[in-house]
């Protein structure tokens, strides 16, 4: 394909060089006039393992050149990836005046151009940025509709400093979101010799994986070294718990935990981060992360109070009890912390205030229910049935295969509240879905 790659830095030289080897005819385009010119000289305007071996093998290759002018970059590609910096405001927030301005000269010289042309983002922003201001952008300046006259994508880029050359060609997976299929088949063609499985997505996913993986990383480092000052001052070799940390490939290095659903509970995780952030703030240590992570979860189940009270209903069923599927423990439960907190906001029957709650758990028996408080014992039904007809509002808490059989019993009268994640909005064939997460 004839590629354009507007901005020379680091991730768009890695990206223009990489094409070219792959036997793309790449142009690319910088509004420093240097970086132009060392492209042109065989000179990597970055520092990368491999990369100026790459350039100078474009340039002798004749796959690879830059210019200086967005209408020759424009006119000689099919396809553009746009890899300019978005640089944080004073307050934090993103600024995407780079971005823009290159789109209102890209726009400007696809008005002059009749062919379809897709303009594909590598540089990262929110979510919503393609398609809230960068869009706009490109359809008033060119005059033309996205979708029919020109397609837009973003590409987000995984790349390591240091190992960037290797990670493009050898990537865990490449994120395609689109806008429309013709758009991303153009995309995806680019990766089809490259062993990785390639996913298409909406635009606001590809947006945000790129800010998840960073978010993830930036909470691994800042937790290791949080466990890490604890174990200083007790003088224990941090680098070898973490070690034996990390050979647990079951729970601790794995995908396990990492699905948005409702509140952790039970009685194991919230004792034992409750007792070593004591110990930390015994020890005079600041540890804000795992300070914050009990604070999180309370919130989580404010999310849902508040997502309840908000639909207006007065009859709601509550779908388990107990802190997981598969056990009878009810100690430190995120569903009793629900019903407690919905007591506090008065949704009780207890109380007389026109509000009714029954909960069903099927891994409680009768002899459980006489363990549990007086309180929350009397709200049990031993029958889903039950919960069906006497609720307008259904909420699951938690996965379980007991209510995979709830998408038949309900009417199109009923909302599910669904926290775990347990069922899909789009196989729902009756009723209201709403969503935690």
């Amino acid at each position: 394909m004839n590629i354009s790659v507007f901005g020379l830095g680091y991730v768009g030289t890695v990206t223009a060089v990489c094409l070219s080897k792959k036997g793309h005819n790449v142009l690319g385009i910088d509004a420093k006039s240097a970086k132009n010119e060392a492209i042109n000289r065989g000179v990597a305007p970055v520092i990368e393992n491999g990369i100026e071996e790459l350039v100078k093998l474009g340039l002798n290759n004749g796959t690879l050149r830059a210019t200086e002018s967005v209408e020759d970059a424009i006119q000689n590609s099919e396809l553009s990836f746009i890899c300019v910096g978005t640089p944080s405001n004073l307050d934090g927030s993103l600024n995407l005046e780079h971005i823009i301005r290159v789109c209102e000269q890209i726009g400007k010289a696809l008005s002059a151009k009749s062919k379809y042309h897709v303009i594909v983002t590598r540089s990262t922003m929110l979510p919503g940025s393609m398609e809230d201001e960068i869009l706009p952008v490109l359809e008033n300046a060119s005059g033309k509709k996205s979708g029919i006259d020109f397609g837009v994508c973003v590409n987000p880029e995984f790349m390591r400093e240091g190992e960037a050359v290797y990670d493009f060609f050898n990537p865990e997976r490449i994120v395609i979101g689109e806008l429309d299929a013709r758009a991303g088949d153009r995309v995806a063609h680019i990766y089809q010799d490259i062993d990785a499985p390639i996913v298409r997505c909406d635009i606001k996913s590809a947006e945000m994986v790129k800010y998840v993986d960073n978010t993830f990383h930036a909470v691994k480092i800042t937790f290791a070294n949080e466990i890490g000052s604890i174990c200083g001052k007790l003088g224990i070799d941090s680098y070898q718990v973490m070690d034996i940390f990390c050979l647990d490939r079951k729970l601790n290095i794995s995908s396990h935990y990492l699905k948005p659903g409702f509140a952790y509970g039970g009685s194991c995780l919230p004792k034992d981060i409750r007792a070593l952030t004591a110990k930390s703030a015994e020890l005079k240590l600041r540890n804000p992360l795992l300070e914050a992570v009990s604070e999180s979860n309370r919130a989580h189940i404010d999310r849902a109070v508040n997502l309840i009270m908000g639909l207006g209903t007065r009859r709601i069923g509550i779908l388990g009890l107990s802190f997981k599927s598969g056990t009878t423990d009810t100690r430190e439960s995120p569903s009793v912390a629900l019903i407690h907190r919905l007591y506090e906001k008065g949704y009780s029957r207890l109380f007389d205030k026109g509000y009714d709650i029954t909960v069903y758990d099927p891994s409680l028996q009768r002899t459980e229910m006489d363990n549990l408080p007086p309180h929350i014992a009397s709200l049990l039904t031993l029958d889903l049935e039950d919960i069906i007809n006497n609720s307008d509002v259904i909420v699951i808490t938690r996965q379980d295969k007991y209510f995979e059989r709830l998408n038949e019993m309900i009417t199109n009268d009923h909302t599910i509240v669904d926290l775990a994640g347990a069922m899909r909005r789009s196989l729902m064939q009756k009723g209201s879905y709403v969503g935690i997460c």
